[in-house]
């Protein structure tokens, strides 16, 4: 009697179950070590977002300059003709804080969406999913590049101080626009998939949140208001964060303390709490994303 053949063996079917996890925190440490090694994975990532964007092309990188700059000529004249006078450094303020702006809304706009939109990588790779925000965060703040020496230009051209050794320390005002950006890229990411319409929401969000910032107006103009409001805007996560950075950079004042303290707090708090729920989620998304 001979043995069965290798090919008439019949073999049971093995069937992998996916049920959503409960949600809950893995160890911080081997999780942000796996990350710091995966960093490369997320430079690719946003390196292959900026070609699939057109933004290596020529056209590509002069939208990005185009679109807030042609937001800030809108704005300024609308300005300029409700108050009845000319000022060209206004439109210099108007540009610097539309650039510095535009990165925190950009990288949470296309935060919410990173994750969502990348099912298929989800269900077929293994690496920490926080990854995916951190990516966009870095494609946000690359797009931010190319409008550093146009803003300069017109700060040559509109400002009678063009240099100064303080500005140098607007850098610690906009790394804490990025680390800010980076929590909100994570918390809108992982709120996105419970909440599809999330991304719908935050443009509406975004735009009424920009005119409570200091970008179509200087911090000193509220100084005439009430205590009660004048407290109410300098809660605004991105007072601290654009009003030192403007000061630097265009008035080569050194910001009061309150503001460094404020922007930092504001940044580190909102990453831990952005960074904190996406990983406490991050487990679900592929079942819900299928």
């Amino acid at each position: 009697m001979t043995a069965p053949s290798r090919e008439s063996e019949e073999f049971e079917p093995a069937y992998h179950h996916y049920g959503p996890h409960r949600a809950g925190l893995p160890s911080l440490i081997p999780y942000f070590r796996e990350l710091w090694h995966r960093r490369a994975f997320a430079t690719e990532m946003s390196k292959a977002s900026m070609r699939g964007a057109n933004t290596s092309t020529f056209f590509g990188q002069a939208w990005l300059i185009l679109n807030p700059l042609l937001l800030a000529g809108v704005y300024y004249l609308l300005i300029t003709i409700l108050r009845g006078r000319h000022e060209p450094t206004l439109f210099t303020h108007l540009t610097l804080g539309l650039f510095a702006f535009n990165l925190i809304a950009t990288a949470a706009s296309s935060g919410a969406t990173s994750v969502t939109s990348s099912g298929k990588l989800l269900i077929n790779t293994a690496f920490p999913r926080l990854l995916i925000p951190l990516a966009a965060v870095r494609t946000s703040f690359f797009r931010f590049l190319p409008t550093v020496p146009v803003y300069f230009v017109f700060h040559i051209i509109f400002l009678p101080k063009v240099w100064d050794p303080v500005q140098i320390l607007s850098l610690y005002f906009l790394g804490t626009m990025v680390v800010f950006s980076m929590g909100l890229a994570a918390f809108f990411a992982a709120l996105q998939v419970y909440f599809r319409d999330t991304a719908s929401f935050l443009p509406y969000f975004i735009r009424i949140w920009m005119y409570l910032s200091p970008v179509l107006w200087l911090p000193e103009s509220i100084g005439h208001m009430s205590k009660l409001i004048t407290t109410i805007i300098e809660a605004n996560p991105v007072y601290s964060m654009l009003g030192g950075y403007a000061e630097l950079i265009q008035e080569n004042k050194i910001p009061p303390l309150y503001m460094w303290i404020t922007a930092g707090g504001w940044a580190i708090g909102t990453a831990v709490v952005g960074f904190l729920y996406f990983i406490s989620r991050e487990r679900e998304f592929a079942v819900r994303l299928t």
